[in-house]
């Protein structure tokens, strides 16, 4: 099967959850990632599901609010946030949720968390696909490991993961070197971009240095079947006019570089 190409919420930040969906129906995605917590929309399990409906646009994945700004998002204790993401995604037919490690200060969360994920997976059914993260770093200079177990998924037993280009370009990692490593352990796809400085730019796919076209006709010439999820940075955009631009030019560039070989 060939995989959708689906739009997150964030994508569309500082506009809400509702937005991101209309500009997906219009634009022609084929499924939508709610980041929870970018706006209060993204909470509520009934209006994700009724923007579901009214755009007749599915929900591919559900992103635990993991990140430093959602921290206080549906609580503080890290597990019952995944169960309730979890809960969400069951509600409204995704089978995908996209989770961070744990940060290194979360000490008590970190210590048991691949074989917490892995009983997640077992008594919810729902793939918990973790992404690759990054050292932090405030310059060229050696980054600082902020992540626990680790930054790299695919130094770890998960089943599922995700491969964000933006958080690979932080990392000079490799991102088709690290789709190697986790083979069919790969579900999900952030697909942006970026430049290599330490920031998380989340740049339009193809603006960047990341390889993005090679990594999407890698992708498709090994059979990838999960999700493909364009995430970008359009909080500069001046106009909603320059932000459909970016939105439609990712869909175009996902399109036109994932093409499934003529067996």
């Amino acid at each position: 099967m060939t995989p959708r190409i689906g739009l997150s919420t964030a994508s569309v930040y500082p506009e809400s959850s509702a937005h991101a969906f209309a500009y997906a129906a219009q634009l022609g995605y084929e499924a939508v990632e709610v980041m929870v917590g970018i706006d209060a929309l993204s909470q509520q399990t009934s209006a994700v599901r009724q923007l579901s409906q009214h755009h007749e646009m599915p929900v591919s994945a559900i992103h635990a609010p993991c990140l430093l700004f959602t921290q206080r998002v549906w609580g503080t204790e890290p597990w019952g946030k995944l169960q309730r993401s979890a809960e969400m995604a069951a509600d409204v037919g995704a089978e995908v949720v996209v989770v961070h490690p744990p940060f290194r200060w979360q000490k008590d969360y970190a210590r048991d968390f691949v074989n917490g994920i892995a009983a997640l997976e077992n008594s919810t059914g729902i793939k918990f696909a973790v992404e690759n993260m990054y050292p932090w770093r405030a310059s060229s200079r050696r980054g600082m490991e902020m992540y626990l177990p680790g930054w790299d998924p695919s130094e770890e037993p998960y089943a599922n993961t995700t491969i964000d280009l933006s958080h690979a370009a932080i990392a000079a990692s490799d991102p088709i070197d690290m789709a190697k490593r986790l083979g069919d352990r790969l579900r999900h796809i952030h697909l942006t971009d970026g430049s290599g400085s330490a920031k998380d730019e989340h740049l339009v796919p193809g603006r960047g240095s990341m390889g993005a076209a090679p990594f999407l006709r890698y992708l498709a010439k090994v059979g990838f079947d999960g999700e493909i999820v364009v995430e970008i940075n359009t909080r500069r955009c001046s106009s909603r006019e320059e932000r459909e631009t970016d939105l439609r030019e990712s869909l175009d560039f996902a399109r036109e570089h994932f093409v499934v070989p003529a067996s």
